[in-house]
């Protein structure tokens, strides 16, 4: 029996090994795509869409409420939950995952508006400066408006910093006119991305999530409230819940000039900063202020810390006492540190930020997210770990595009892929709202069962997986290095981000480099690092003692590859040398595996040298696609087109 290529296909495998399972692996590890729920939804729709999902490989859900509803189905109104039962009956039936959506539209935190309209002192707030006159006293200010302090300008002058209330908004679940009509452009031939104009849409208030007293009114809203209707299926057909890009400012604040903050918010963050942060005020408006940059920097990390006591760690400790996972992710690509507080650590790839052959792929904050969620999730030891992915793509998107997306985030290490988005309805503007559906309207439906089914196998090859790795690049909480990563990607030298937090809290560090979530990483890596807290101090002086820390420097890149590679080997050689190749390795009930794809379009075709291949280099190549194994020798050449993806079983697989 041979494979397409004509290689040799492998002798039947021991029942339910890794190579077995990898041909089938279990629902769970399925695509999870979004669901817009954007239009007049009936108990019949909702039981032919999710029929179809599971006809095409797709075996949940995350029930997302989404612009477009009408009005007779509001936000937590008895009629939405109605039809949420519907799904979440029929998915516990179909032997389905759902995941909860917790907002109406995003970002979340405010209950579509809810939570400002239980209690007006719960909206979003921050921080303006006001230059007052010489001999001006602080100013009489109005309700509701509080006076943080007036500091002195280093060029002279005096500010008031005032704390009050923004304005800011989320976006809404209901078209400002209840059937709009779809804009005629500018998405046309020639221009298959370009947005359209978003039709007008209610915009709720948005919460202060600053402030705890709000956040539990937003759990009691929306995640109590859920629970409550659905406990039997918590924590089994209900898997986890999902929360978006929380924003400490919301959408459009109506006040110039503001910077997050809220009703004393300088305490905390003198508390966070371990010093008094007050005559540096005058940094957060003014470049002129010394250091600037730095006060800056230093103010919006406090802000974020404090937004994971407020509303991270409030979300993540009311998941877990109702048995149910917390996921989502944060604003920003690279804020790991927030990650801690996610049971399925999340980012998302959205806006073509990321395409192939971009420098967006290798180069910028949003190069990093897929290993921050990744990283995150192993150092924590979390079980999974997500990329929403697709979002805002435009019409102009292709099924190719859609899988490179898919592997880009799974040799990083994601293991768990939300598409964004399957559309309930695409009538009128509904199929331009952050474009495109990638599920049932799509172009591609026909053919989508083989992709859904590649994509479980290698989440759950992920999933279930022990990575290999021996390299680690520190990171802070709010920002990850990416110059470093890119020549470790390029020279295949796999690595993960170490939050600089672990060198003080959880790691063990000594001559041998550093110890955490089973994994020994004999090379730290430093790509521009910012000022670091004085409590990694210890363990960098250990590491640098030990010769294990290493300095990327861009003008000395291949110096900078071969210390890596000496003091942590290297796993995976290829001749010739390739800089697109990508891997990850992984081990399963002791047998390895291989993870390969060739981020570009040009084919590679040469040998490959697994540090873990057994002696007389016969392997296994699967294919994800059809889930099977066929022999290789590795002392003869392999092929990998252009954007392909293939698996290795080396060793005693």
């Amino acid at each position: 029996m041979t494979d397409s290529r004509g290689s040799k296909a492998s002798p039947g495998r021991k029942a339910g090994g890794p190579v077995a399972r990898f041909a089938d692996p279990p629902r769970e590890f399925s695509l999870v795509p979004f669901w817009f729920w954007n239009d007049e939804i009936t108990g019949e729709g909702i039981l032919r869409q999710i029929a179809d999902f599971e006809a095409h490989g797709v075996f949940g859900f995350v029930l997302h409420p989404r612009v477009g509803l009408p009005r007779s189905i509001g936000w937590m109104s008895e009629r939405m939950l109605g039809f949420m039962r519907v799904a979440v009956e029929e998915a516990a039936r179909r032997g389905m995952q759902v995941i909860f959506y917790d907002e109406g539209m995003y970002p979340s935190g405010s209950s579509c508006g809810q939570v400002v309209a239980e209690n007006p002192a719960f909206a979003c707030r921050g921080l303006v400066c006001r230059e007052l006159a010489e001999g001006e006293r602080a100013p009489e200010l109005p309700a509701g408006h509080n006076l943080v302090a007036v500091v002195r300008r280093a060029g002279g002058g005096r500010l008031a910093v005032i704390d009050r209330p923004v304005g800011s908004v989320i976006r809404g679940l209901h078209f400002a006119d209840p059937d709009p009509p779809r804009h005629p452009g500018p998405d046309r031939p020639g221009n298959p991305g370009s947005p359209r104009p978003d039709p007008p849409e209610d915009e709720p208030l948005a919460a202060d999530l600053l402030n705890p007293d709000a956040i539990d009114c937003f759990i009691r809203l929306v995640y109590q409230k859920l629970y409550d209707a659905f406990r039997p299926h918590v924590g089994k057909t209900v898997t986890a819940f999902f929360t978006d890009e929380p924003s400490l400012l919301g959408r459009d604040p109506k006040v110039r000039g503001a910077v997050p903050g809220t009703t004393d918010i300088l305490g905390h963050v003198n508390r966070l900063l371990g010093y008094d942060f007050t005559p540096h005020l005058a940094a957060l408006w003014f470049d002129d202020e010394p250091e600037a940059a730095l006060r800056r920097a230093e103010y919006e990390r406090a802000v974020r810390l404090r937004l994971e006591e407020t509303y991270y760690a409030r979300l993540s400790a009311w998941c877990a006492a109702h048995g149910v996972a917390l996921t989502g992710h944060p604003h920003s690509e690279d804020e790991i540190g927030l990650l801690r507080q996610f049971h399925w650590p999340g980012q998302d790839l959205v806006w073509r930020y990321v395409t192939p052959g971009s420098p967006g792929a290798l180069e910028g904050r949003v190069s990093t997210m897929a290993k921050c969620s990744s990283s995150a999730a192993l150092h924590l030891g979390r079980r999974r770990n997500l990329n929403e992915f697709c979002g805002a793509y435009g019409h102009g998107l292709t099924f190719e595009e859609m899988k490179w997306l898919a592997d880009w985030c799974l040799v990083r290490g994601v293991d768990l892929l939300v598409p964004h988005a399957f559309y309930y309805s695409v009538r009128g503007p509904r199929m331009d709202e952050r474009p495109p559906d990638v599920g049932p309207n799509s172009p591609w439906w026909g053919r989508f069962r083989p992709f859904a089914d590649y994509c479980r196998r290698l989440s759950w090859l992920n999933a279930e997986g022990r990575q290999v790795c021996g390299v680690a690049v520190l990171g802070l909480s709010d920002w990850l290095p990416w110059r470093a990563a890119r020549a470790l990607f390029e020279s295949q030298l796999d690595f993960n981000y170490l939050e600089a937090r672990h060198l003080w809290q959880d790691a063990e560090v000594g001559a041998e480099g550093i110890r955490l979530a089973g994994m020994c990483y004999r090379a730290l890596v430093l790509d521009g690092l910012p000022a670091l807290p004085a409590e990694a101090e210890p363990a960098l002086a250990a590491l640098r003692s030990a010769g294990r820390l290493v300095t990327f420097d861009p003008g000395r890149r291949e110096p900078f590859l071969a210390e890596v590679e000496r003091l942590a080997g290297r796993d995976l050689a290829l001749e010739p040398a390739n800089a697109g190749i990508r891997f990850r390795h992984v081990i399963h009930a002791g047998a390895h595996f291989y993870l390969l794809h060739n981020e570009t379009d040009r084919p590679f075709h040469g040998r490959l040298w697994p540090s873990a291949a057994a002696p007389g280099r016969q392997a296994l190549r699967l294919d994800p696609w059809t889930g099977r194994a066929c022999g290789i020798d590795l002392d003869e050449p392999l092929g990998l087109g252009g954007y392909e993806t293939a698996v290795l079983g080396v060793g005693p697989v």
